[in-house]
Formats: structure tokens, C-alpha cells, sequence
């Protein structure tokens, strides 16, 4: 990552659950067209709508990256 990216990247982590959803739409709104999309199934659509509103309620908890990769490097023997 270069230093914007980092810089951008703390405040974001400072920010509630909701804030970090209206960011994340906010970004995706700002690309290009000619980005590539992502064709989802209903399925996936429903699930992601499920999930969100778990979060938006704090319904449920998050995990933070670094423990799922230490959790990773535990199960894998630290391979990776």
C-alpha cells in the first residue's frame, strides 16, 4: 500500500459499522462504468442483505483480519 492508502485506511477503521458501509457504497458509486461487475445470484443478494443488516443492528460481531490470519497460520502451521 502507499501512504494515501494507509492514511485513508486509519480514519476508516475509526469509523462505526454503518459509516464503513455508506464509505464502502460511496467509493464503488465513484468508479469508472467500464469497472468490472460482479453478477451475484439471488441467493448471494439475500445473504449480503442478511448480513448487513446484522451489522447495521449490531446484531452480531466482527473479526478483526488479523486474527483470522493468525487463526489461519494455526491451523495451517504457520505456512501461510
Amino acid at each position: 500500500m502507499n501512504a494515501n492508502v494507509d492514511s485513508v485506511l486509519s480514519v476508516a477503521e475509526s469509523l462505526t459499522v454503518p459509516e464503513r458501509h455508506e464509505l464502502i457504497d460511496r467509493l464503488l458509486e465513484g468508479l469508472p462504468e467500464s469497472s468490472e461487475k460482479v453478477e451475484l445470484s439471488d441467493a448471494w443478494m439475500a445473504e449480503i442483505a442478511k448480513r448487513s443488516l446484522e451489522l447495521d443492528a449490531e446484531a452480531t460481531t466482527t473479526v478483526a483480519w488479523s486474527e483470522i490470519q493468525a487463526r489461519w497460520r494455526l491451523r495451517n502451521g504457520n505456512r501461510g
